[in-house]
């Protein structure tokens, strides 16, 4: 499958051309420089051809940050098969663009010019000047307005093997062209409003800084599966925590490349990037997200990295809770973690930075661990450094485990002598003198796995009795890193 890399500087709306030709608001946009950092990868039909293509952050340059995403999207660029160098068509052109465009085009790769902004006829005279970049390859278009697309199209359709094709050739072959029209579309504006306030989002404290083709079984799987939930061999894992705990890091030494960009600077990620690989026969998908700041420290454009964040959470069955071992832990980690719980994920806590944290501690910290997140009792804990993958790879095998504990369904008749033993054990008590009875209990689905308990009366099933339960469960089943779910529920109730 042939791959496209939509590169240019700053501002001049490569992610709204990248939402427009995958025909979905996926990468952020807004008119803040630098609001793409790292390389977003998603697969695209090009009218009937099938295709992978790249958002790339801008070209900039100034400082540590700006440095490795320019870094970075010109490494998507090498890679790629057909790039598009997107240019403001609003503004004269640059010398700093024909020189990248001129070395772009040494690559011996399928380079075309997009003037993009060319809003109306009037701004067409402004693609003339564009010219002296001495190609014929050159396509004056408005993302916003969805004007002149279809030749960008075509023109990238032509450069796409046969063999890519993904319908009968008999078919209609416009089907998939975008309909233009002089509407302005709102691709090139902002996502999010500023005055809008959340009290579900967190932000992290001001003195909280530093963040966080291959034929390795790490290696990018180009045909990335939708994601189903009931699939239990495709395992979607967000990996969440305050900023500068190693989240991108992390990412990079489970994928054994350098995929997430990673700085000093609070905050590195804003998008969420998903990647996809093979491990023992299952597909996982890790997704790393933005890092979770205390309300009312907001700033910009991170608002809306943080609805995503919440986002993926819901489309995800596991998480991996990533905190910083070298530093005392915050109140924050804890709600934080909370997102965990209330998305009733499965879950792996990671102490991060194992390698500057104090050793002899190792007891003090896991208890510390236990007693601030009661809550996620059920969640084994493990200690590594991302930035040197010293024992990174353990946490494949235990996301396997964890996802068969995740999706196990245990018979009833099975799950009934245990019930039977507790209850022997410790009869329910009653409620306002009245007997309460438990018949029977039954899985009704899994992912997490949700238990019903059929009784004569189901509100004299107390919190206290569920833990007891839950807890007899757990030593009668392999249910570590998944939470276990209760329904009381009368006979014949759905």
């Amino acid at each position: 499958m042939k791959k496209i890399a939509i590169i240019g500087r700053p501002n001049v709306g490569k992610s709204s051309l990248f939402n427009r030709l995958i025909k979905k608001r996926d990468a952020i946009t807004s008119d803040v420089a630098g609001t793409t950092r790292d390389v977003k990868r998603r697969h695209v039909v090009i009218i009937n051809k099938e295709a992978l293509l790249l958002d790339t952050g801008g070209l900039d340059q100034g400082c540590e940050l700006f440095d490795k995403i320019k870094e970075k999207s010109l490494e998507a660029a090498k890679k790629a098969d057909i790039i598009l160098y997107m240019v403001d068509g609003k503004s004269i052109p640059e010398d700093a663009d024909k020189k990248l465009f001129y070395e772009l085009q040494t690559l011996g790769k399928e380079v075309a010019l997009v003037v993009n902004k060319i809003d109306n006829d009037k701004l067409k005279d402004n693609l003339w000047d564009f010219y002296e970049f001495g190609t014929d390859a050159i396509f004056g278009i408005s993302v916003s307005h969805n004007r002149s697309v279809n030749a960008l199209l075509e023109w990238i359709y032509d450069r796409l093997p046969e063999e890519d094709i993904i319908k009968d050739e008999d078919e209609e072959d416009d089907v998939n062209i975008i309909e233009e029209d002089d509407e302005e579309f709102d691709f090139d504006d902002a996502e999010y409003n500023e005055e809008e306030e959340d009290d579900n989002f967190f932000y992290p404290e001001d003195d909280e800084d530093e963040e966080f083709e291959d034929d390795s079984i790490f290696a990018q799987n180009d045909r990335i599966k939708e994601f189903d939930e009931t699939d239990v061999n495709h395992i979607k894992i967000s990996i969440i925590g305050r900023t500068n705990v190693g989240k991108s890091s992390l990412l990079n030494a489970l994928l054994g490349e350098e995929r997430s960009v990673v700085s000093s600077v609070a905050g590195t990620t804003i998008d969420p990037i998903d990647e996809s690989m093979e491990y023992k026969d299952k597909q996982l998908t890790f997704v790393d997200t933005a890092g979770l700041r205390r309300r009312g420290r907001i700033v910009g454009i991170e608002k809306f990295a943080l609805m995503r964040t919440k986002e993926m959470l819901e489309n995800s069955n596991m998480a991996l809770v990533v905190l910083d071992a070298s530093e005392p832990f915050l109140d924050l980690d804890e709600k934080i973690a909370g997102l965990v719980d209330s998305n009733r994920l499965a879950c792996i806590i990671v102490l991060n930075k194992w390698d500057i944290a104090l050793r002899e501690d190792y007891d003090k910290i896991i208890q510390e661990v236990r007693d601030r997140f009661k809550f996620l009792a059920y969640a084994p804990i493990i200690t590594l450094s991302a930035k040197s993958h010293r024992r990174v790879d353990k946490l494949f095998d235990m996301i396997l485990e964890i996802n068969d504990n995740y999706s196990q369904h245990i018979k009833t008749s099975v799950l009934n002598v245990v019930l039977e033993k507790a209850l022997r054990r410790h009869q329910l008590p009653s409620m306002r003198g009245q007997i309460i009875r438990i018949y029977y209990a039954t899985q009704y689905e899994t992912r997490p796995p949700k238990i019903a308990i059929v009784m004569n009366k189901p509100r004299g099933l107390h919190f206290t009795y569920r833990r007891y339960l839950t807890n007899k469960l757990r030593e009668a089943f392999s249910f570590s890193g998944t939470p276990v779910l209760f329904k009381a529920k009368k006979r014949g109730e759905k």
